[in-house]
């Protein structure tokens, strides 16, 4: 029996065990249930499993009957804090939090595979490390777990790792996507406190307004990006927070803004780190103020293996056959914690679409949302994919 036919004969219980993990979410590293229901999903495999001493981790490896290499599949497990708006049977029953990015599928998608491959343990020609990760949501919990050796699970490390991450929208249902070199952009975070002089609003001579020099910074940043970045190599700054003052007629002390930094390139994630702190210190300096700034580094930018993205290609539609999958053509400007993975070990990280067949791809809300949908009718692709893929590597 192919891959395809026995993770659709799994339909029913892969269903089931993503409705469960939907009910039941959980933010950041420590995640007990879902760890809980993961371990009793893989209990009875032929799996060596072991759990994660900073994070609510698993990591089981299957011996392949057969001597061989290790490769790496890694499903992601945690939830965001977000309220959800859906009305379905199994909506989240954890207040403020929800499975807005479809981790629950990744999660129950890599169990399937376990079963999968767990059944044709003896053709196996090496090893296969299963990684269900928590902390993906800006919780570096790839980074924690490489710490914990999930790379060297199996005693070597893996020749190719994996990884799948379901669209809500931007792709149609059960189609396949991936691209050689950068996958994802890098994803880093640029903090500015603006530092004034109060005073009152009708007598702002008198002050040092820190708002609308503020201000002022925020659109010469958007100006700086177009002028000093290639097109082509791009880069994209968005501030999402800005706080100052308390009144209509106060002029505050200090105003702050944060904005999320997104980039392709090593050399454009050096150089925007140092252009971004020019110009607001420019700025403040033409207002006689002065000007606090951080930049944290957030996930790297996630790069396909040119090799090992085709390799994905080409397993997508030799079990699904050909329109199955499309070559990505521009990276996309979210980040991925995977990266971290990638940057050891040559792989690949491919996209799912899960959009529901009533809801039209190019409108539908998008991952993160309080209104994204995810449609189980792809959890046996996603399975069979992932299967195929360590079991074709091996080979």
């Amino acid at each position: 029996m192919s891959f395809t036919e026995s993770a659709e004969d799994m339909r029913e219980e892969l269903i089931q065990l993503r409705h469960s993990l939907h009910t039941t979410p959980e933010v950041g590293l420590h995640l007990p249930r879902t760890q809980e229901k993961v371990l009793a999903a893989l209990d009875g495999l032929p799996l060596e499993i072991k759990t994660g001493t900073a994070l609510s981790s698993v990591t089981a490896v299957l011996r392949g009957g057969r001597p061989g290499p290790a490769i790496l599949l890694r499903g992601d497990m945690d939830a965001l804090p977000v309220m959800e708006k859906n009305d379905l049977p199994y909506r989240s029953e954890s207040p403020g939090q929800m499975h807005a990015c479809g981790h629950d599928l990744h999660t129950t998608m890599l169990v399937g595979a376990a079963r999968l491959l767990s059944a044709r343990r003896e053709e196996l020609a090496g090893d296969v490390i299963f990684m269900f990760q928590p902390g993906e949501e800006g919780h570096d919990g790839a980074k924690h777990m490489i710490g914990e050796g999930v790379l060297d699970a199996a005693g070597e490390r893996p020749v190719a790792a994996y990884g799948m991450h379901v669209v809500s929208s931007m792709l149609p249902p059960g189609l396949f996507s991936a691209r050689p070199g950068p996958m994802m952009a890098a994803a880093d975070v640029f903090c500015v406190t603006v530092k004034g002089r109060g005073g009152h609003g009708s007598t702002p001579h008198r002050a040092l307004d820190p708002i609308q020099a503020a201000c002022e910074m925020v659109v010469s940043m958007q100006a700086m990006v177009t002028r000093s970045f290639d097109v082509f190599d791009p880069v994209v700054v968005t501030v999402g927070t800005f706080h100052g003052g308390s009144k209509d007629n106060i002029i505050p002390d200090d105003a702050m803004f944060e904005a999320t930094v997104r980039t392709f390139s090593k050399e454009n994630r050096r150089l925007i780190k140092r252009r971004l702190v020019e110009v607001v210190e420019g700025v403040a300096a033409a207002h006689g103020l002065r000007v606090e700034t951080s930049f944290g580094m957030g996930y790297p930018v996630t790069v396909n293996n040119e090799d090992e993205a085709a390799f994905v290609g080409r397993t997508a539609e030799e079990l699904f056959g050909a329109g199955r999958f499309f070559v990505t053509p521009n990276p996309v400007m979210g980040s991925e914690d995977f990266s971290y993975v990638l940057e050891s070990v040559p792989g690949a990280f491919a996209f799912l679409g899960a959009c529901p067949p009533d809801r039209d791809p190019a409108t539908a809300p998008y991952n993160h949302s309080p209104e994204a949908l995810f449609d189980d009718a792809v959890l046996p692709d996603g399975t069979a994919l992932y299967a195929a893929l360590a079991f074709s590597r091996l080979s």
